[in-house]
């Protein structure tokens, strides 16, 4: 049923674009005038028809083809890939079919040919001109085709740019929309991703690495924090079980650098496992080792101990 109402439309403006210069109104005088305009009447709803069914076809062709991909599975990187190309190459061909069309329809009078072969015949100019004041917008335009073609970005990439973190919403031939973590929007030209860097968290798998970071003072256990991160990592399904590694990074006055490794399926599911971990570890530190929290020594002398230690010097 569904199949039959995307049709229905164009061919009945087929059927009237056909029996239309047939119809003979007793009411209208049948005139060589009143036939022209039935013709040309009949010519443009053949056209709109035409253009309606090829249409109609490209996007039943689309949505069956994409059918047997899911964007909601967590390895969807080949799905990402094809609904960005068929998104943006549909758009392009919409608007190629468009403009053939409208073209078609003004060509079928004689005064606009006319004036269409004399704007031919000064097209050297004009082109120049129409360059000049169309450059960003064709710019867009070809940024928004290298984007489908070599895919710098696709539907559902995790990215951060402009400081923010979100995911790419939709991808169209001028612009691109990311929804930010906190359900904002950040619309952007495409010639952004074209002339500008930015991170891809999703470029060639959804997989990702999490760091947490923690500040001890020196004489904490350092291997008994390494068992309780595993331990961690195995009590929770937000670990995929590849990455677990706990360092020493840094080494300042006052405290110690522990960098904790994990890896997770994707973004989302890395960001929570982060917050786990780290609210993990520092109530163990709390819990076993109080005294290895990060604290600032001072060491206060009374009178005796200043005239100790000037003899002792």
């Amino acid at each position: 049923m569904t199949f039959i109402r995307r049709y229905i439309t164009p061919f009945l403006i087929i059927l009237l674009a056909i029996f239309l210069p047939k119809f003979n109104l007793p009411f209208i005088q049948n005139s060589e005038n009143v036939h022209y305009v039935m013709r040309k009447i009949s010519s443009i709803l053949f056209i709109i028809a035409i253009t309606w069914t090829i249409i109609v076809l490209l996007r039943v062709f689309k949505k069956n083809y994409l059918e047997n991909y899911d964007l909601n599975q967590e390895d969807n990187l080949q799905a990402r890939k094809l609904y960005t190309q068929f998104n943006i190459l549909e758009r392009i061909i919409i608007f190629v079919i468009i403009t053939i069309a409208i073209g078609s329809g003004l060509m079928l009078f004689e005064g606009v040919r006319k004036f269409g072969l004399s704007v031919f015949a000064s097209a050297g100019i004009a082109g120049i001109i129409l360059g000049f004041a169309a450059q960003k917008a064709l710019a867009t335009i070809l940024a928004g085709m290298q984007i489908a073609i070599s895919q710098p970005i696709r539907l559902d990439d995790v990215l951060v740019v402009e400081g923010e973190w979100g995911w790419v919403e939709e991808i169209t031939l001028t612009f691109v929309v990311v929804r930010i973590w906190d359900k904002r929007r950040l619309v952007l030209p495409t010639t952004y991703f074209i002339e500008k860097p930015f991170q891809n968290w999703t470029r060639t798998t959804a997989e990702i690495l999490g760091t947490v970071f923690i500040y001890t003072d020196y004489n904490i256990d350092f291997d008994a924090l390494r068992k309780e991160l595993a331990r961690l990592l195995e009590n929770t399904p937000l670990w995929d079980q590849k990455v677990n590694v706990l360092q020493v990074t840094d080494s300042k006055e006052f405290s110690v650098e522990i960098r904790a490794l994990m890896s997770a399926k994707n973004s989302p599911e890395a960001w929570d496992l982060r917050v786990y971990v780290r609210e993990g570890l520092i109530k163990f530190i709390q819990q076993n080792f109080p005294d290895s929290l990060p604290r600032t020594r001072v060491s206060i002398l009374n009178d005796f101990d200043k005239k100790t230690e000037i003899k002792q010097s």
